[in-house]
């Protein structure tokens, strides 16, 4: 066993560039050399505040790279293709996993989070975590494979038939491949809301219908002369969007929950009524598996990406070489770029 260099989480706010082992390649795993490593908004609590399972630990659950090694009963995969890996890692005996709802794991780990993940020159994956890349998605488009899943896993928790109307709340990376797979999905018409002017302009040009900045326009105004959406998908996690997903549908219309709340949501009487009298179908979205693992979402967005029906490029936002450790962490929060992937270059 080699060593490798890799970001190391040893506290809050100290992420170190050391020297450690290469991972085992175990007979059902695949150690891939890492090419592109993206950062999750859920890793910002992690190295800025700590919030780990244990010390030290490698981060990293958006990746890319090139198989370097295989295990011994390995066979869907050699040695120099081309990988994205999925780094969930269900138990696959529990009643969801054996019910083909591998998110919902009673048991699961993770890779960067609670097992060591790809912001490293290596990282060891099952076999069955393993997709190929075609030669069209490139290292960059493959780290962001993970967070397209996400978005797709968002939209098809309802049924939203060609032609329908939906609003997107949250113009950040969910928020941005959400709009996409509506569009490839069929939907005519997505309005896209966010504070960021920057962020609307680039969803404008990723194909949303209409922009709507609260901080300008207010979506009683707004909606004071139009219909309201016939789906919504809130992505921002925040408390304000997630109180007005359910405002602003339309009676038996559809509300999907992306975004992770991080305050209480408190719901007026007078909202929650809107739920009751409209019929309204409200649900959540975790993560983004199905079956047979790790499900339909990850074969769709490799395809996505190759036939050109979803723009990951104009998402990037800096790329950082992993010596740069805690400024890109840092970076992302300060920032509030239009492009909203920060990815490290292996």
């Amino acid at each position: 066993m080699g060593t490798m260099n890799a970001l190391v989480l040893h506290g809050a706010n100290d992420l170190r560039y050391e020297t450690r082992s290469q991972p085992e390649c175990r007979e059902h795993e695949v150690v891939i050399r890492v090419k592109a490593c993206g950062i999750c908004g859920s890793d910002l609590p992690r190295a800025l505040e700590g919030k780990v399972h244990f010390f030290p630990i490698v981060l990293g659950h958006e990746f890319s790279g090139e198989v370097a090694a295989i295990g011994q009963n390995v066979s869907s995969v050699q040695v120099g293709d081309r990988v994205t890996g999925a780094p969930l890692l269900p138990c696959m005996h529990c009643d969801n996993c054996r019910s083909g709802r591998p998110a919902l794991c009673n048991h699961y780990s993770f890779i960067g989070s609670r097992k060591n993940g790809a912001m490293a020159e290596y990282v060891a994956v099952p076999e069955q975590n393993v997709l190929k890349l075609p030669d069209e998605v490139d290292d960059l488009e493959g780290a962001m494979i993970e967070p397209l899943t996400v978005a797709l896993h968002g939209i098809e928790r309802v049924n939203i038939p060609a032609g329908s109307e939906c609003m997107v709340f949250g113009a950040g990376t969910i928020g941005l491949l959400t709009l996409q797979c509506l569009k490839a999905r069929g939907a005519a018409h997505v309005i896209m809301v966010d504070i960021v002017q920057s962020k609307l302009d680039l969803a404008k040009k990723l194909g949303a219908d209409e922009i709507v900045n609260p901080l300008h326009t207010s979506l009683e105004e707004y909606f004071s002369h139009r219909d309201l959406p016939e789906v919504i998908i809130e992505t921002a996690g925040t408390p304000a969007t997630q109180k007005q997903s359910v405002e602003f549908a339309r009676k038996q219309g559809k509300v999907v929950f992306v975004g992770t709340a991080k305050k209480d949501v408190v719901l007026p009487p007078a909202t929650f009524e809107k739920i009751l009298r409209g019929e309204l179908e409200v649900t959540g979205s975790w993560m983004s598996y199905s079956t047979p693992f790790p499900g339909y979402e990850w074969k769709t967005a490799i395809q996505y990406v190759k036939q050109g029906r979803v723009q990951l490029k104009p998402l990037l936002a800096k790329t950082y070489r992993l010596q740069e450790g805690l400024t890109a962490f840092q970076e992302m929060v300060e920032n509030q770029l239009a492009g909203s992937k920060y990815i490290f270059t292996i």
